[in-house]
């Protein structure tokens, strides 16, 4: 298990973290979203003991992560800027990762590499970006830790190797002792293949829920009430999160059960009311506005 408590780290008078508590249970794959500069590089830097923190504590399976060569051999962190030797070839890297971590398998890397079209010994610098990604994740995955730490995993892959890469992790997980951690920007990425999300803001973590629970307990939905006497009761009883307001339609995304929105709903005599998919996409971008952020400023 990870567990983060009050963790803080500024580089100069740039705050990147501030405050962060959260836990990431052994066997679920956990998702960190957030928008830019929210700190998610910094989070994972943390987590695979690359930097310290100012303040705070990470504890793996309760030992501090910072220095700690044992805990960190079960760690195998890929950021987003991929590092390898400038002359280096898959098999290359095939020998430095089988000296850095036991449990590497070699063969797997291999028939990975051969499978995907990755030529065991082409120099990787001369691979595309998604073929070089492609390559960190076989590294990672074959590296064998108990925690696998991605920063931006799916950024330039193609759909197909996607959907590939994503079925290598669950099956990981069915198969043995193993937690992934992944940042990414591409929500519908995660929305796929996640246990528990955290939403990072602004240096601070604004939810860490499990992904269904969270969608169980907010819910999207349009109506048509037909009476603005009727209309302003039902905004004022709901737990909103957002709404707005489309001719004489009402678009609501508010916190509770499905059946609680909806009795509420009908309670007004609505002429007409659904409850619409919500995507992992819309909580996010719900939760940031009422943090305050406005994304409509960055589109000017």
């Amino acid at each position: 298990m990870i567990e983060i408590e009050g963790l803080k780290k500024s580089f100069g008078e740039i705050q990147a973290l501030k405050e962060i508590h959260m836990q990431i249970r052994e066997g679920e794959l956990f998702g960190v979203v957030g928008t830019n500069g929210a700190g998610k590089s910094t989070l994972l830097r943390i987590l695979a003991g690359v930097l310290r923190q100012d303040q705070g504590k990470v504890r793996i399976d309760g030992q501090e992560v910072y220095e700690n060569e044992k805990i960190k051999s079960r760690i195998c962190f890929l950021p987003d800027d991929f590092w390898y030797p400038s002359n280096a070839a898959p098999a290359d890297m095939a020998v430095l990762y089988r000296k850095i971590y036991e449990k590497f398998d070699r063969r797997r890397f291999e028939e990975l590499c051969g499978r995907f079209g990755l030529d065991w010994k082409r120099k990787i610098r001369t691979f595309s970006k998604g073929m070089q990604k492609q390559a960190a994740i076989f590294l990672g995955i074959c590296a064998n830790t108990d925690y696998l730490l991605c920063d931006e995993t799916f950024d330039g892959l193609d759909p197909l190797v996607r959907q590939e890469v994503k079925s290598m992790l669950a099956v990981e997980l069915l198969n043995r002792e193993f937690t992934p951690v992944v940042a990414s920007h591409n929500l519908r990425e995660l929305e796929d293949i996640c246990d528990h999300v955290g939403l990072l803001h602004r240096g601070g973590m604004l939810l860490s829920e499990n992904l269904e629970e969270m969608k169980f307990h907010t819910q999207k939905v349009q109506c048509v009430i037909g009476n603005r006497e009727r209309e302003e009761e039902l905004l004022r009883e709901l737990t909103l999160v957002r709404w707005e307001k489309r001719g004489s339609m009402l678009l609501l995304v508010a916190r509770g059960t499905r059946q609680e929105i909806l009795d509420r709903v009908k309670s007004k005599n609505p002429v007409f009311s659904e409850v619409l998919p919500l995507s992992l996409e819309e909580i996010f971008i719900s939760e940031t506005e009422v943090s305050g952020y406005d994304g409509k400023a960055y589109r000017r």
